[in-house]
């Protein structure tokens, strides 16, 4: 009995670890007959495992998605893998629920893991300068699976000044940036790209479609872009004297982005909370540029260039 129930948390382990298997192979792996594996399918499917037949031309296994979540067998790495995810980057906005998560696996690890992981104390996150908007995790796994399977979206969005509208949109990627969720779609009314903040959704309700063809949209750039300049004190255009995609090798999404003006020059959009910090991120360019405006950038840059002169005179 010990050998079977062995066999059998071995045989759902592997079940577990890729999407299909044909007969053979588990047969193989196990070192047990195809009946034998035949047998104990049939055993994990009275313990309520849906173990499901693939067609085919070999046939095989495929471990199905059941109504309650089955045990998981993770293997040591992965287990502190899971555990270090959960203590160090909890997922934003639903700090709780990791943390309720990470109770429970740290309960049901074996001694010699659970000293891996209590090591992971000694991790310091960096402090927030603000709290992540809390999150309906239920909502978000909506979100994910109508971009995953191209659902049209209907749904009542509230602006940052209470305002509610109804919207139809073609969701495409979820974002995380800056502490908080976007969803990135084509608009329909609108016909543009709109990124919403997923806390001011109220959750869409079924049924969900017509199914659209996705585009092809830069998801992350596009938030990161709308996201920075809504932050942004000051914020600036600079001409820079260089093609378009030799500036945009040099710049994270984060502090800007850049517009082609000609071959040989473009436009550098970016912003911050100082012209101190916009200064540096201009000089790290290694370009040679102009700035017009703002006023207190411009008087920034010429007491810079002073200082710098007299930095180098003999």
């Amino acid at each position: 009995m010990l050998e079977t129930s062995a066999r059998l948390l071995r045989l759902l382990a592997l079940l577990q670890s890729r999407r299909d298997w044909q007969g053979s192979e588990l047969a193989d792996e196990l070192q047990i007959s195809p009946r034998t594996v035949r047998r104990d399918v049939d055993r994990l499917r009275e313990l309520g495992y849906p173990v499901n037949a693939t067609t085919g031309s070999f046939g095989g296994y495929r471990l199905g998605a059941g109504a309650e979540l089955p045990p998981l067998l993770l293997d040591d790495n992965e287990a502190v893998a899971v555990a270090a995810a959960l203590r160090t980057n909890a997922v934003t906005g639903l700090e709780e629920v990791s943390l309720r998560a990470l109770l429970k696996l740290e309960q049901v690890l074996p001694s010699r893991l659970r000293h891996r992981v209590s090591a992971l104390q000694q991790i310091e996150s960096v402090p927030r300068d603000h709290p992540a908007p809390a999150l309906d995790p239920e909502l978000l796994s909506v979100l994910a699976a109508a971009c995953r399977d191209s659902d049209t979206l209907r749904f009542d969005y509230h602006s940052h000044d209470g305002e509610s509208t109804r919207r139809r949109v073609e969701p495409h990627r979820l974002v995380n940036w800056g502490r908080r969720w976007y969803l990135v779609a084509w608009d329909a009314d609108k016909q543009d790209w709109r990124s919403f903040r997923v806390d001011r959704i109220t959750p869409p309700q079924p049924p969900y479609g017509p199914r659209f063809t996705p585009r092809d949209f830069d998801a992350t750039t596009y938030v990161a872009s709308r996201a920075s300049q809504a932050a942004w004190r000051v914020q600036a255009r600079i001409l820079v004297h260089a093609p378009a995609d030799v500036v945009a090798a040099r710049i994270s999404t984060a502090i800007g982005t850049v517009e082609a003006v000609d071959d040989t020059t473009c436009v550098f959009v970016t912003g911050s909370d100082s012209v101190e910090t916009l200064a540096v991120w201009i000089g790290m360019l290694d370009l040679d540029f102009e700035v017009t405006s703002p006023p207190e950038l411009v008087a920034h840059v010429r007491s810079l260039a002073a200082r710098y002169a007299r930095a180098v005179q003999d």
